[in-house]
């Protein structure tokens, strides 16, 4: 099982890439800025602050792995599988941790117990991954067990300390942590130009769109987060017609544009600045219905993230009124 002591391996440790090398796959079965996207990388700054190896604002003090997430709670309710990124042995499991959000009031079950439902695989030459966060019930090796690359070990969930649905893999070289996107070098504010450890290039994404929508009324951010705020048909009495949109990596200064287009000519468009870094949020807009319905037909929004003029996510939607 892991226990304490292989979650204290965690430690933030800058680790050179030694001569013997290993060539990772995504651990997870989706598309990667499609269905699924990197919320977080492993810490590169090695004082009390956060950046990625872009120098980029998608990770957090001390993150030792990087976050291949899902938008919603109900991408994982699906069944997303999490998947070998290289050939192994499997060391360690742990299965039976209930998938929650973490809070202050869950904190103490979870001390000690932070990677959740997890594997970690053996990969010879000092190499080893850990998988974390994993769904209740879903694991599906067993330790001693071979495995090979992209073998199902169980599925994304959001057991441990998670308030998103992810898998967290840890890269590790003779015990120390090991950034897969720049394992010679620290941080650099340049595009990548060094060799990573993956088998195919992973696009960097700054930051995005993860989901939209139409609702009533403005949504309660917990629907939001589990993907049930959109509502794909509205009445023509309804009290309004807005429009979400749910957002990563967002930074001070980016805006969120918003357009509705429907029946008749109908047009709506607002734009809502961003006021302060956050890893996830959802920004909303809309308008109240007048003294008559709402045209019936369908309604198409838009919603836009952009950041110093260049556009870095867009979503479209449809609703139909009748």
């Amino acid at each position: 099982m892991i226990g304490a002591s292989a979650l204290a391996a965690l430690a933030f440790l800058a680790a050179p890439l030694a001569a013997q090398t290993i060539s990772l796959s995504p651990p997870v079965a989706c598309r990667l800025g499609q269905d699924c996207f990197i919320q977080q990388y492993v810490d590169q700054d090695p004082g009390g602050g956060a950046r990625d190896y872009l120098c980029g604002p998608l990770s957090y003090d001390k993150h030792t792995g990087t976050d291949f997430a899902l938008p919603t709670l109900r991408d994982m309710e699906r069944g997303v599988s999490v998947i070998a990124a290289a050939p192994g042995i499997v060391t360690r499991i742990r299965d039976g941790r209930p998938d929650q959000l973490y809070t202050s009031e869950t904190a103490r079950t979870t001390a000690g117990r932070e990677c959740g439902n997890g594997v970690r695989i053996d990969h010879g030459g000092g190499w080893e991954t850990q998988y974390c966060h994993l769904k209740r019930q879903s694991v599906s090796v067993r330790e001693g067990q071979s495995v090979r690359r992209g073998e199902r070990l169980g599925q994304i969930g959001l057991s441990g300390r998670t308030q998103f649905p992810h898998v967290h893999m840890t890269l590790f070289k003779d015990g120390d942590v090991v950034d897969p996107f720049r394992p010679q070098s620290t941080a650099s504010c340049q595009r990548q130009t060094g060799k990573t450890l993956w088998q195919t290039n992973i696009p960097y994404q700054a930051g995005g769109l993860l989901d939209v929508g139409f609702a009533t009324r403005i949504p309660a951010y917990k629907d939001v987060v589990a993907g049930r705020a959109a509502r794909p048909r509205i009445r023509a009495d309804a009290p309004a017609l807005v429009i979400f949109g749910y957002a990563f990596g967002a930074e001070a200064g980016d805006e969120m544009r918003f357009d509705i287009a429907g029946p008749s000519g109908f047009r709506f468009q607002h734009s809502a600045l961003i006021e302060a870094r956050k890893a996830q949020l959802f920004q909303a807009a809309g308008q109240r219905r007048g003294d008559s319905r709402w045209q019936p037909g369908r309604y198409k929004g838009t919603v836009v993230l952009v950041r110093n003029g260049r556009r870095i996510g867009r979503q479209s939607v449809t609703t139909t009124i009748r």
